[in-house]
């Protein structure tokens, strides 16, 4: 989400927070269609928030079915807890171990999620080239800015 959406969906949810609670002070009916209007722009800001998390997670699911002869790996893979980088995004450090007896690459879908499970944002990481029983490691980076606490988990995960 950019700058601009960020700043519009906070206006908005507060509008929408604090307008109704002055419309049914005043007792008058434009105040109501006013707190009536910031509530849509607000839905309208959500659904773009949703656009994206739509679009990432359908780029996201286009890079796993791509990655040929992939075999579960969920258990290879640990993640950091997130923190934010210089430009407000969510980071994570992923480490992935090789239990293998030969060199294997990864491919790891990071979800980046709130304190109540929904999803803000899902990226892609691939670690190439991690040696038999051997660790690597890669930073998954969300597409966009996320604020608040953020949990990232391990989605689909696959070696070859």
């Amino acid at each position: 989400m950019t700058k601009k959406a960020t700043r519009e969906l906070c206006a908005a949810l507060l509008t929408a927070a604090v307008l109704p609670m002055a419309a049914a002070c005043s007792g008058g009916g434009k105040a109501s269609s006013t707190a009536s209007g910031a509530a849509s722009a607000a839905a309208s800001v959500a659904s773009r928030g949703a656009d994206v998390v739509a679009s990432a997670t359908a780029a996201a699911s286009e890079k796993i079915n791509n990655f040929k002869n992939g075999v579960n790996a969920k258990n290879d893979v640990k993640l950091s807890a997130p923190a934010t980088d210089h430009d407000g995004r969510a980071t994570a450090k992923v480490t992935v171990t090789n239990s293998t007896d030969a060199k294997k690459s990864y491919i790891v879908q990071v979800n980046f999620r709130d304190p109540n499970g929904n999803l803000l944002d899902t990226v892609v990481v691939t670690v190439d080239d991690v040696a038999a029983k051997a660790a690597k490691e890669a930073t998954a980076r969300s597409n966009r800015k996320l604020s608040g606490q953020i949990k990232a988990e391990a989605g689909t995960a696959l070696r070859h």
